[in-house]
């Protein structure tokens, strides 16, 4: 499922690994024609875990790229980065509008200038791993940020990094914003833009937006691992008595006093305030007695069977989930299926039939085009080159023939290079 909120709108994508690939997927889902470039043969992600057998087919790339078209280039030979940055800085046809690369490989040949030379008002947005041109990636980063110190046990003798790409996620998003912004004031102002982010300034930035950086200058404290406690509030997990887990929380006045009643706790939690002074109807008041609240929840949840706990949860309209695992959540959890409109049964070459999702985005009365699978690499290379660069039949097949250009891979047995 996609919208075609930006169709007409042509990006260019030359890129590896999360953020800039998702950033890709993400204007791809919204009626961008995304055109994603790679070596022959496939760059360093093309063949990553996991990857189906037999095929050898990535599933990790085939979810990133889908709803993109794709062509197979040699980046090493001058003649196929010229066809790249022709392509990233090719005229406007009428209804289209390009001239935008997205990227995270920083090669000189693909810098702003060497495209402004060709197109003017060119967009470029670059994703980096840090602003001064060190290399980061994902836990890199993570790991800078001092939140491995406070998941799980929580020490700095012992981190745990979190095993979502938090920062490449979030980078993703804020880069495809950047350019939708980018391309709003080219509209008004003809001007282009160099668009640079950076995973860690990205990081950075939202430890600031959190608070977390002026606790630490201003407080002088350094904030104490957790386990699964909510920071601030109430919320913690709980066994049931067949051994499952839930997660609960109360955050607002309307979660706790719903998570309260669910529990039939009102009583005891009264004597807790009569005991210790304190207001628990005050959301930091609550995490000053975190342990004390959770003590006198727990054995309500140990009691009781998973599937009693969530009939009485739901019918008090009680914040709390469900611990899965993917293949748990596929099977037992609705949202997380065919039932949503978020998903569709898609058919990729070298995969086979699978559940999919489309934009995340919902909007009311817009039509909705089907998910397009993940191409097989070179997919389109004639397509692009003719639709976009005007190249008759037989320049593309001297492009074939002295190796600068490949595809399609037909065969969807393929062993992607290593």
């Amino acid at each position: 499922m996609s919208y075609q909120l930006l169709r007409g709108l042509r990006v260019v994508e030359s890129s590896a690994f999360v953020a800039a690939p998702l950033a890709g997927l993400t204007l791809a889902q919204h009626g961008a024609d995304v055109i994603r470039v790679d070596m022959i043969g496939g760059g360093i992600d093309y063949g990553r875990l996991p990857r189906v057998p037999g095929t050898g087919r990535s599933l990790y790339w085939t979810g990133l790229n889908k709803g993109k078209r794709s062509i197979a280039v040699d980046l090493k030979h001058p003649e196929g980065r010229e066809l790249v940055q022709a392509l990233a800085t090719a005229p406007d046809a009428p209804g289209t509008t390009g001239g935008v690369l997205l990227t995270n490989i920083g090669t000189p040949w693909l810098a702003h200038e060497a495209l402004a030379a060709r197109r003017a008002d060119v967009i470029s947005c670059t994703i980096q791993g840090h602003a001064d041109g060190g290399t980061a990636v994902d836990y890199t980063v993570q790991c800078a940020t001092g939140y491995p110190a406070l998941t799980g046990p929580g020490s700095a003798a012992q981190p745990v990094n979190q095993v979502l790409p938090a920062w490449d996620i979030a980078c993703a998003y804020h880069a495809a914003f950047s350019i939708m912004a980018a391309l709003d004031r080219r509209r008004s102002s003809g001007a282009g833009a160099e668009l640079k982010l950076a995973l860690s300034d990205l990081a950075y930035a939202m430890l600031s937006h959190l608070g977390v950086l002026a606790e630490a200058e201003l407080l002088q404290q350094d904030r104490a691992a957790l386990g699964n406690h909510v920071y601030g509030a109430f919320g913690r997990d709980f066994a049931t008595a067949d051994g499952r887990r839930v997660m609960v929380v109360g955050i607002s006045a309307g979660q706790w006093r719903s998570l309260v009643a669910a529990c039939d706790a009102a009583e005891a939690i009264a004597r807790l305030e009569a005991r210790t002074g304190l207001d628990l109807t005050d959301e930091a008041q609550r995490f000053e007695a975190r342990e004390a609240i959770a003590a006198l929840l727990e054995p309500w949840f140990a009691e009781r069977p998973y599937a009693e706990v969530a009939r009485v949860l739901d019918a008090h309209r009680v914040c709390w989930g469900t611990y899965r695992t993917p293949r748990e959540a596929l099977a037992d959890d609705p949202r997380c299926g065919i039932a949503n409109p978020l998903f569709e049964r898609i058919s990729t070459l070298g995969v086979g039939e699978h559940l999919a999702a489309g934009a995340a985005l919902r909007v009311t009365a817009e039509a909705r085009e089907p998910i397009r699978p993940a191409p097989l690499l070179g997919a389109d290379t004639d397509a692009v080159l003719h639709e976009v660069l005007g190249l008759p039949a037989g320049a593309i097949g001297r492009l074939h023939d002295t190796g600068i250009v490949a595809g399609p891979e037909h065969d969807p047995t393929f062993k992607p290079r290593r």
